[in-house]
């Protein structure tokens, strides 16, 4: 770099420091304290010049400008931390998600970095950040002010980083710094001040705090209390808008029309946040994100703007995202981006954050949403639309670091102070799984986010990366076009639900609807229609060609670019998917691989992030590298989540360790997968057959990696093998034998292996007669499905008509089986890992609940703690007759049902009831708490290279048992039924280890988000089947404990009341009025809710589904299975003497406060 380029970085604001003063922000009237940025070791020099001590120096390769930057930049000095402590997020749940994973590894790969030690807190065992790859020591504990004080206490660490666990992280730092307990001990809050975190939160002072600078926010009163919220509305005028304050994801928020709807949405959000506030709603304004970063020297750059589809009104994390913005004039983008510059450093904020503006369509007025001053989901899908690592820089600036001393991350040849150039279009659309809850909960989608994951698509055209992010979301949809037809369309265009965007696609497609009448209903911007529009145009240009032979180059070309597949195609013009893409490769059109580099190349870079697109002319890469592809799991979904992303990092490295370059390929932004260093080439596509055979055939791969991703590639599986593709590990037509229910049953007979009696059903006649014969429960079962969709167990003739139809309507190309279901068994699940069908490693645990609750939601043992010796010999051995019938190379799973006989002596029944030959999602439980990795010796099994020897990890004694507990998100799904079934519900997971089940559960169990252990004293609310043994010996231990019990059914009444040393009283319990409901709770001082009902709530008004649904809307603790119920009052039996219930107290460390390698007694 010569002078002449020195100098134009000095006019690209690269050298600001030489020619402006810092820190020029009055200080505002609450003060914030100084922000003293502290440093830790001098980065690398490039070239010959190396910094002197206390030297600050731009990343360049050049010399001279190293030089005088030394005398420019600011001596801003390091944090002296030795030690630092991370506060994660906890598990996965509507609003907090796995975007945290991706923040919080990229935290600790930067501590690394700088020879600190980390010590990470968070029970999500599920996670890649959870492993010792990149923190010296782990406590899979709650994430509570407590447990954190706790950990703190025990480990000593110089400093916390709080930014990079979502809410629960800021929400802890808060509280340990009024409780004092920082100060105390010494650790210094890295990053960005506490002072700035509680104004960002508080909405009162942060308001206070933009009206200092002339920013304005939205007219807003902050209330406590129901008439407070009520008188507030009433001066602003409806409708408005509620906001809870120290929540994530727009908890409690929603939009008020009246004063009924008003108090009905305060009396619900205060009893979840102790603050709301009121403001003047602005539905039908743009809204947009400003990715802010800042560092102590008050370097200030935005690293990405985004833009929603969907106007204000839709919670952003539920609203189509697209960046960088495509419909702000020049103007208005830079009055916003000045406006968050002078917002930010007023604020004080050091490191990363994000602020949301309301923009009027209409005029510039605008106002700002809110400012998040930490790593959030948006953060997330920033880094993966830019390049630019958000999190990592985050990180380094908490150490103290500048951005112009740092390097651009991606590049390696130009600076972190910059602002990244998009030569592409990004498009994230929500992933939504209300389907799951049939009618229970409302599809509308407002303020309050109801989302579990989302995908991200790349594109050079709105159109291309638009579509592509619509397959992304569920395979079954082939692109913008009919997939709903509303009856009442205009309505369907005017409320936003999960479905909107498809009922878009009907007014165009099939109503003709014009933009102008589409954006009278939807609001939303007319530029984003007419490229809609676009999209429907050439779809009716292929529909007229009428067949594929008649598609020219021209028109085959506009459609690609458009963003159509070659299966959309086909089903236009009647044909197939292979047919049209043969067709399509004639005319010589296929997609071409362009690279992110942050700089739209303005500089030449090097960089492994890649996407393709027909919208260019020639590749960005040569394709020498012949690497083995391992593709991710996609989008995050109730069934499929973080686990499959631990298992596709883990391959990926295992390979690359193992000398073969690696080629990743996924679509989720919250994902470590979907970091560009953690495989040789990463590929931000879409996982269908065209786009892998596409990537397949330009990289020339050696084999393509189909097990460690969950479900979606396992579908594609036999095709891929079917088409030539060398598809690594078991056999395709074995997975198929697996998926196909008929097959897989009938190769358990053929080896001897048991399994509950089944048959096909091929009509309901047959399925009644099969039901008759083998007597009620039965289990419907659909093949090639994840999470137990469309699974139902009957009970009755009655259901099974209805059972059927929709287990059909999920699988069609596959049969439908019918089986018996054993009621009272125990569930045991298997996680293997073989090699040409020889047992390598397996991990038996053991379900605390009884069958019938989907082993996604159950909570698992391992060790298992009731099961003989002689049975885990037999599990073994059943484990090694399927990897042998199905000649297994790789990881598989397999749900075992263990019946105990009546006769003494005689051997409990096992029956095998699914086997799946891929990754399951408890492979990293059981990895991490048996202290071995199971993805890499699959992986090793994959490919047959490095195949470690069989060993028997069961055999083995261990000191300590882990339980693994699901994370629910009820509280985000109004309406829905908190009941378990054999559809999964749960979004997350998290562990905890003890030294015996009852402390494990209890870690566990406080591990979950939000809940509350009850005071001693306090009231139960109790209820359900009084046929169920386990409600007598659950009121008489409560009793004992000096719990108070309440009832609302005069059966439990009776039933309780004649039982002895127990004494239950029936209260008044309104079903239909919540706030009522809220004062009886409150009057009684009912702080936790056990309801063992039998079966899920028929009606809104069932006394036991009022009970569920009130428990979680009311944020207590719900225990609604009959085992976990009994284990949680047992291990509150042992705890309660133990000051369990008293909360923090000094110097006293809980026994189960210990981190993961002194459990496990290694670092695996």
């Amino acid at each position: 770099m010569n002078l002449a380029c020195l100098q134009a970085l000095g006019r690209r604001g690269l050298l600001r420091p030489c020619i402006r003063s810092f820190h020029s922000t009055p200080t505002p009237a609450f003060a914030f304290a100084a922000t003293k940025a502290r440093r830790a070791v001098a980065a690398p020099a490039v070239g010959e010049y190396a910094p002197k001590e206390g030297e600050h120096v731009l990343n360049s390769p050049s010399e001279i400008a190293r030089r005088i930057s030394a005398k420019v930049l600011p001596k801003i000095p390091r944090a002296n931390v030795q030690k630092v402590l991370v506060v994660g997020s906890g598990g996965l749940s509507i609003g907090q998600a796995g975007e945290f994973d991706y923040s919080g590894s990229q935290a600790l790969k930067a501590l690394a970095e700088e020879g600190v030690s980390a010590v990470l807190i968070n029970p999500n065992i599920a996670t890649w950040q959870t492993s010792h790859q990149l923190a010296s020591e782990v406590y899979f504990l709650p994430v509570t002010p407590a447990y954190v004080a706790y950990v703190l206490e025990k480990e000593r660490p110089d400093g916390i980083l709080l930014t990079f666990g979502g809410q629960s992280a800021l929400n802890v730092g808060i509280e340990l710094d009024r409780m004092g307990i920082l100060d105390r001990l010494g650790v210094k809050v890295l990053g960005t001040p506490i002072r700035t975190l509680e104004v960002s939160e508080d909405r009162d002072l942060f308001v206070q705090a933009l009206k200092e600078i002339d920013i304005p926010v939205a007219q807003s009163t902050a209330v406590s209390s129901v008439n407070a919220a009520l008188e507030a509305a009433e001066q602003i005028g409806y409708p408005v808008i509620l906001r809870s304050a120290f929540t994530l994801g727009g908890l409690g928020s929603g939009f008020a029309n009246n004063a009924e709807e008003m108090s009905d949405l305060a009396a619900k959000s205060l009893s979840l946040s102790p603050q709301v506030l009121i403001e003047r709603s602005m539905k039908g304004w743009k809204e947009l994100e400003y990715e802010v970063v800042r560092d102590a020297a008050d370097n200030t750059i935005i690293c990405c703007n985004m833009e929603n589809f969907d106007p204000l009104g839709t919670h952003t994390g539920d609203s189509i995202v697209v960046a960088p913005s495509q419909t702000l004039p020049d103007d208005e983008y830079h009055m916003l981006r000045s406006a968050a510059l002078k917002a930010i450093r007023h604020l004080g904020v050091v490191g990363e954050c994000n602020i949301q503006y309301a923009l009027n369509p209409h005029s510039r007025e605008y106002c700002v949403i809110e400012v998040n001053a930490r790593l959030s989901r948006s953060s997330a899908l920033a880094s993966k639309a830019t390049g630019y690592p958000l999190a990592y820089t985050a990180a380094k600036i908490a150490l103290g670091y500048t951005l112009p001393e740092l390097p651009n991350a991606v590049t390696k040849t130009t600076t972190a102070c910059f602002e990244p150039s998009l030569d592409y279009i990004v498009t994230k659309i929500p992933k939504w799984d209300l389907a799951k809850f049939s009618t229970q909960v409302n599809r509308e989608v407002g303020s309050s986010m109801k989302s579990v994951g989302e995908v991200m698509a790349i594109g050079r055209t709105f159109e291309e990366s638009l579509q592509k992010a619509i397959r992304q979301v569920d395979p079954r949809w082939k692109g913008f076009e009919v997939v709903i037809e509303p009856e009442n369309l205009d309505h369907a265009l005017s409320v936003p639900t999960d479905m909107r965007l498809f009922a878009i696609a009907y007014a165009m497609y099939k109503k003709h609807y014009t933009v102008d009448k589409l954006h009278e209903l939807t609001k939303i911007d007319k530029w984003y229609l007419y490229k809609l529009d676009n999209i429907v145009q050439t779809h009716h240009a292929l529909k007229a060609a009428g067949s594929i032979e008649n598609v020219d180059h021209e028109l085959m070309l506009r459609a690609k670019r458009m963003g159509f597949s070659d299966p959309q195609i086909a089903g236009i013009v009647s044909s197939d998917e292979l047919t049209v893409r043969s067709h399509r490769k004639s005319l010589g059109i296929t997609p071409f691989v362009k690279r992110i580099d942050t700089l739209a190349a303005e500089y030449p870079a090097h960089t492994n992030y890649l996407y393709t697109t027909y919208n260019a002319t020639e590749h960005d890469v040569k394709f020498d590298e012949n690497g083995t592809m391992v593709l991710g799991s996609g989008v995050y979904r109730i069934g499929s989540s973080v686990e499959f992303d631990w298992c596709a990092v883990t391959c990926a490295r295992k390979l690359r360790d193992i000398g073969k370059k690696t080629i990743m390929v996924n679509y989720n932004p919250e994902t470590v997968s979907t970091d560009f260093d953690e495989a040789d080439r990463l590929y931000f596509e879409e996982l269908g057959f065209e786009r892998v055979m596409d990537i397949y055939e330009l990289e020339q791969a050696q084999g393509v990696v189909v097990s460690v991703g969950g479900q979606l590639p396992q579908n594609i599986a036999l095709r891929l093998k079917d088409t030539g593709v060398n598809v690594l590990g078991t056999d395709p037509a074995q997975i198929d034998k697996a998926e196909d229910r008929h097959k897989f049953s009938s190769i358990l007979d053929s080896i001897g292996v048991d399994q509950p009696e089944w048959t096909e059903a091929t009509s309901l006649s047959a399925a009644k007669e099969f039901a008759n014969k083998v007597t009620y429960p039965v289990l419907i079962r659909p093949s090639y499905v994840l999470s137990g969709a469309a699974m139902n167990v009957v009970y009755e003739e009655s259901d099974l008509e209805y059972n059927l139809s929709a287990a059909a309507s999920v699988s069609p190309l596959h049969p439908v089986v019918i089986t018996k279901f054993i009621d009272g068994a125990q569930e045991i699940d298997v996680d293997a890992v073989a090699h040409n069908g020889k047992l390598l490693i397996h991990a038996v645990s053991e379900h605390v609940e009884n069958a019938g609750v989907h082993s996604g939601d159950a909570t698992l043992v391992l060790p298992p703690f009731s099961l003989p010796a002689q049975d885990m010999e037999r599990l073994k051995t059943i484990t090694e007759k399927v990897a042998a019938a199905f000649e297994i190379s790789g990881p598989f799973n397999m749900q075992i049902i263990r019946k105990p006989t009546q006769s003494p002596g005689e051997e409990s029944e096992l029956k095998v009831i699914e086997c799946n030959l891929r990754a399951s999602r408890s492979f990293p439980f059981v990895s991490k708490v048996l202290g071995v990795n199971f993805i890499e010796v699959a992986s090793s099994a994959i490919v047959g290279q490095d195949v470690p020897a069989p060993v028997d990890l069961m055999t083995e004694a261990r000191d300590y048992t882990a339980i693994k507990v699901a994370q629910f998100s009820w509280t985000r799904l109004g309406g829905a039924d908190p009941f378990l079934g054999v559809e999964m519900a749960s979004t997350g997971e998290v562990a905890s280890f003890g030294k015996d089940v009852y402390e494990a559960y209890w870690a566990s169990l406080l591990s979950t988000t939000g809940f509350k252990v009850p005071r001693a004293g306090s009231g139960v609310l109790i209820g359900g089947d009084i046929t169920k043994p386990e409600m007598a010996k659950i009121a008489k231990q409560l009793t004992d404990l000096g719990f108070k019990l309440y009832c609302s059914s005069t059966a439990v009444e009776d039933h309780l009341n004649a039982t002895p040393y127990i004494s239950v009283k029936r209260i008044f319990f309104p079903k239909t009025d919540k706030r009522k409901l809220r004062e009886v709770f409150d009057e009684y001082e009912i702080q936790s809710v056990i309801n063992l009902a039998k079966s899920r709530a028929s009606t809104f008004t069932d006394e036991d589904y009022v009970a569920r649904r009130n428990a979680v809307d009311f944020g207590l603790p719900l225990l609604n299975e009959a085992r976990t119920a009994e284990l949680w009052v047992e291990a509150l039996a042992r705890k309660i003497p133990q000051g369990g219930l008293k909360g923090y107290l000094e110097g006293r460390v809980p026994s189960e406060v210990r981190s993961w390698s002194e459990f496990v007694g290694k670092r695996a």
